[in-house]
């Protein structure tokens, strides 16, 4: 185990108080899952907000297994229009920075009145692409992490804690 489910939430309760400080006085905050990774953390991180929000979802690939492409590919889109409105896209991981960065600018392309990024764990050695965030859960070692969302292969995303794996046997989180 990295981080146990008792830091996750009060992680994640601290997290939404930023957003909500920093979210005075909007009318309503467009919530951005990206699937399938974030959407424990973002349906935690909703609950816990006090600013009127509404949620919408995109899904994105750049993974093949343990093995990144190196590309960035929408497969599911947003169904709303956020032109206009303040969003905030929320992320289960930031290690190249590869998928923030595009959707951020894919985001941004649309006009929205504003733009912030909420991510869990962000592995800072990894990251080789420059991405806004605004809001970071846990900055971690580079290591294959899984739990509370993020997965292996599909594997372990419902755990209630973030562990660490081993891509090459995939042995249980420890």
């Amino acid at each position: 185990m990295l981080i146990g489910e008792a830091k996750i939430a009060a992680r994640v309760a601290a997290l939404a108080e930023q957003i909500d400080r920093e979210s005075a006085g909007m009318d309503e905050l467009v919530v951005v899952p990206v699937l399938r990774g974030a959407f424990i953390f973002a349906a935690d991180l909703t609950r816990r907000l006090r600013t009127p929000c509404a949620v919408d979802f995109v899904a994105l690939a750049s993974y093949q297994g343990a093995v990144s492409s190196g590309a960035v590919r929408l497969v599911m889109d947003l169904r709303s229009d956020i032109a206009g409105r303040h969003v905030l896209i929320v992320e289960d991981i930031v290690d190249s920075g590869r998928t923030l960065a595009y959707l951020a600018g894919l985001l941004r392309s649309r006009g929205p009145a504003s733009l912030r990024t909420c991510t869990l764990t962000h592995k800072a050695a990894r990251q080789e692409v420059a991405a806004p965030l605004d809001y970071v859960g846990f900055e971690i070692p580079d290591r294959w992490v899984v739990g509370y969302g993020l997965d292996y292969q599909d594997r372990f995303r419902t755990l209630p804690y973030i562990g660490v794996v081993e891509p090459d046997d995939a042995a249980l989180p420890r």
